[in-house]
């Protein structure tokens, strides 16, 4: 079972959120504070922290940075009252892999639960496994079975992206940024040129897919779930 720390001054949002978790076979590991928290820690293995942030003693933006700055990396969700921009914005700038605002669906909280895991995991081994597809980042390869592409490597890229966060919408104004960089010449259509080759490269492959999503961007869609 995967060790989901659960920082939470509230009794009852802890209780909600150790319910919700164990209803999914996680192992909460319950804290009411930050030194409860560091102190879990050092006792075992944490796959995922759920933080507050408002609590008392240190608060939740002070134990993620400590954290980071020690060399912690497992995924970080906040989850919190506070939902200015701001304040979203000081949380991923300590270290934050999330943002959930209360009052929240428990539902929601378990997939991005899902979510931030299957991130670690891609992180970790370096590839993504979809049914009997293997897409590797250390080769930048795509293989299947008997088939195998070796990709040139912005394509590898952006599709490593879009499938590292499926069912993500992103713009082509972001997918320039990241994958060919802020001080590129070129324009954002060579990002519809890219998705068009990944598409008629992988055309017969009913693993996964890159849709179009009008006015707004691209997504990726995997068919194993």
């Amino acid at each position: 079972m995967l060790n989901i720390l659960v920082v939470e001054d509230d009794p009852n949002i802890r209780k909600l959120i150790e319910a919700a978790l164990m209803d999914e076979r996680y192992n909460p590991i319950l804290a009411c504070d930050s030194q409860e928290a560091l102190d879990a820690i050092e006792r075992q293995h944490i796959d995922l922290m759920i933080t507050d942030i408002m609590m008392p003693g240190m608060d939740g933006y002070t134990l993620t940075e400590q954290l980071r700055t020690a060399g912690y990396d497992f995924p970080i969700l906040m989850v919190t009252v506070r939902e200015t921009i701001n304040d979203k914005r000081k949380g991923f700038v300590v270290g934050a892999d999330d943002y959930l605002v209360k009052p929240f669906d428990e539902e929601e909280l378990i997939l991005r639960v899902i979510a931030l895991l299957r991130r670690a995991k891609i992180a970790n081994e370096r590839k993504i496994t979809i049914g009997n597809v293997i897409i590797s980042y250390d080769t930048l390869t795509v293989s299947r079975n008997s088939e195998r592409f070796t990709l040139p490597n912005k394509e590898f890229m952006l599709l490593y992206k879009l499938l590292s966060y499926p069912e993500t919408i992103f713009t082509r104004i972001q997918l320039m940024d990241e994958i060919w960089g802020y001080d590129t010449e070129s324009g954002d259509h060579t990002v519809s040129v890219h998705i068009g080759r990944l598409r008629e490269r992988f055309s017969g492959w009913t693993e996964f897919s890159i849709e179009t999503v009008r006015g707004l961007g691209y997504k990726a869609v995997r068919y194993d779930e």
